[in-house]
């Protein structure tokens, strides 16, 4: 499968700051998410926390999706909106962590999870025949499937607030990857409307189910 070199450049871009930040503790310190950090006013965090990652199994995940989802989007909105939609899943992903993780102040967090996620969502929702598969699961599923079950399974995390990973971030990304597909590209409310539809449904019952626990 091809690359196209802005996909490949948000890649390097990536495992340059993440090797950075494997590396080098203090850079890690004043980048990463730190919620009580933001709270006094360091907000850029929202965003360069977006460009560092756990460990090297961590920074390969998120960026292999990357490869295979990045150029979906492209190829429908462009190179433009593709880095626009990229930075955008990264703040709003962050901005559901501060949200939901807000009266934890040593909750932290790093990762390219919430835009990757916006750009799989993109991806789905412009492209109603697209199949995916999962490692664990190798047969290929249709995009609205997959779409419903991460983010019915993306409530469930958030709810349980003890695995480890950014199921809030995963939201946030995912949210902004469907309303700004929308925006640039009104028709995909016809064109996918299924996709939409359940997706939508999933998000306002996870919503409920996740107002429950609080």
């Amino acid at each position: 499968m091809d690359i196209s070199f802005e996909v490949l450049s948000v890649i390097l871009f990536n495992s340059i700051i993440s090797y950075k930040g494997f590396n080098n503790f203090i850079f890690f310190e004043k980048f990463h998410f730190k919620m009580g950090e933001i709270k006094n006013g360091e907000y850029y965090r929202l965003i360069t926390s977006g460009f560092l990652h756990v460990d090297k199994q961590h920074l390969i995940f998120n960026m292999i999706t990357l490869y295979f989802f990045g150029d979906f989007v492209i190829n429908i909105f462009g190179v433009f909106w593709f880095f626009c939609m990229y930075m955008f899943c990264i703040i709003l992903g962050n901005v559901f962590c501060f949200i939901i993780h807000n009266k934890s102040n040593d909750y932290s967090a790093v990762g390219a999870s919430g835009a990757v996620t916006g750009i799989i969502f993109s991806a789905i929702l412009a492209y109603p025949d697209l199949k995916l598969a999962l490692l664990i699961f190798p047969i290929p599923l249709p995009g609205y499937f997959f779409g419903i079950a991460y983010l019915a399974y993306t409530f469930y995390g958030i709810r349980k607030l003890n695995d480890g990973i950014g199921h809030s971030a995963h939201l946030g990304g995912a949210i902004g990857g469907i309303l700004l597909s929308i925006f640039l590209m009104p028709s995909l409310i016809i064109l996918s409307f299924k996709t939409l539809f359940l997706m939508s449904l999933i998000i306002v019952l996870g919503i409920i189910y996740f107002s429950k626990s609080i």
